[in-house]
């Protein structure tokens, strides 16, 4: 995180609970608390980040819901990942492979498929990480952090690829686990991260990517000046399709033997003639947001005047931001549908929707679904025809709220 006399805040959304803290029925009627959703930028390296930090121990290591394994896209996306990192970097079944952030062991378990063999997990969510490690993933259960590495290494040696899938927007010092990254690998080594992009959350209005979970909203050019600065150096980056809109961020050691391919600088010339290296941009980005919230709270609150029902889909930890900031609650909405069995019998944070499986659907017939998981709207939209076929009609909260006529 960017220091706080160089930070400038630009747009408060409604302070809300953590995202991902759903909520057993006996602990509905305790305590909630909520916290700020401020956006700050950086007007030294253009960093955008949030202001408060929840501590991370409230976020991962009570009850963390989101596993990799539940989204069969993301699944594909994480196979087809593995598969392309063994060929191009021609990574070879005795070299190493980990994982910062690995969650379920999805992506390591890929790597093993794709014919790397050795790999190790290290994620905070102690109950998940537990779980990877019985599957057969090996996993520690622990912040990742430069002390760390340095035990990493000790016991396990180095690392010649190390990966991450969007937990680089989770961390507070990012600058320490890059050290640690650094520290970890082999002098030829790899470090190649996924991260939600923030051009992408500007141009469609994906406000609700913003909780408490992600500290950082990552642009090239501000990574490329925190390698720089850790000793790392960019060799290219890509725009990649999950989480709505990510980058693929590829590093090695200062001086090492792969060349850049021109891309980071190609990216950057891209976020600066959208603005995004100015305060004022974010600040127009807040008014942009409010205007899609109006428009959909009159499209939901005009269909429950006439009588329509609605349900969401997707409890993810963005429907907390959404349905807080836009005033959408339990009046709404009738339930949400989530494919992930551990949210199912819980409730949303802050509105307290009960969350259900798909198979209620079949049981309590919706005229209208809202997308909350709007990053996989097409998949849910083909895996739910038979909803479409009964009469049933999804809803798209964003970039402009629409009913999905097809």
């Amino acid at each position: 995180m960017c220091d706080s006399a160089d930070l400038e805040m630009v747009m408060a959304l409604t302070p809300t609970p953590p995202g991902n803290n759903f909520l057993r029925h006996e602990e509905l009627a305790l305590p909630e608390p909520s916290y700020p959703l401020d956006l700050y930028f950086c007007r030294r390296c253009h960093h955008v980040q949030l202001g408060h930090v929840v501590d991370p121990k409230i976020l991962y290591q009570k009850d963390y819901f989101y596993v990799s394994g539940t989204s069969s896209r993301f699944v594909e996306h994480l196979r087809d990942y593995a598969l392309d990192m063994v060929r191009r970097f021609d990574l070879s079944p005795g070299d190493f492979v980990a994982d910062i952030g690995s969650n379920d062991g999805t992506c390591l378990r890929c790597f093993q498929e794709a014919g790397t063999k050795k790999v190790l997990g290290v994620d905070p969510a102690t109950k998940i990480a537990r779980r990877a490690t019985e599957s057969g993933i090996e996993t520690v259960g622990d912040f990742f952090s430069y002390d760390l590495a340095l035990a990493l290494r000790e016991k396990y040696g180095p690392a010649t690829f190390i990966t991450s899938h969007n937990a680089c927007a989770h961390i507070d010092n990012l600058a320490d686990v890059v050290r640690g990254v650094r520290h970890w690998l082999t002098d030829d080594g790899l470090f190649v991260l996924e991260v939600g992009y923030l051009l992408d959350v500007y141009e469609n209005v994906w406000f609700d990517t913003i909780y408490h979970e992600h500290l950082d909203f990552h642009t090239v050019a501000p990574f490329k000046e925190l390698f720089a600065r850790t000793g790392m150096e960019m060799i290219g980056v890509q725009r990649v399709s999950p989480q709505g809109g990510s980058i693929r961020v590829m590093a090695q050691k200062a001086g090492g033997p792969r060349a850049a391919d021109g891309s980071v600088e190609a990216l950057i010339e891209q976020e600066h003639a959208a603005g995004l290296n100015k305060p004022e941009t974010f600040v127009r980005f807040g008014q942009r947001v409010n205007e899609v919230g109006t428009r959909l709270r009159s499209l939901v609150k005009s269909l429950t005047a006439n009588g329509k029902t609605i349900a969401g889909y997707g409890a993810a930890t963005k429907s907390t931001t959404l349905l807080a900031h836009f005033g959408l609650g339990s009046d709404d909405l009738a339930f949400i549908v989530d494919d992930n069995p551990l949210k199912q019998g819980l409730f949303s944070p802050a509105a307290h929707i009960p969350v259900v499986a798909v198979e209620e659907l079949h049981h309590r017939q919706v005229d209208y679904l809202l997308i909350l998981a709007w990053n996989f709207a097409e998949p849910i939209m083909e895996n739910n025809r038979w909803y479409e076929d009964q009469g049933g009609k999804f809803i798209v909260p964003m970039p402009v709220p629409r009913i999905v006529e097809r």
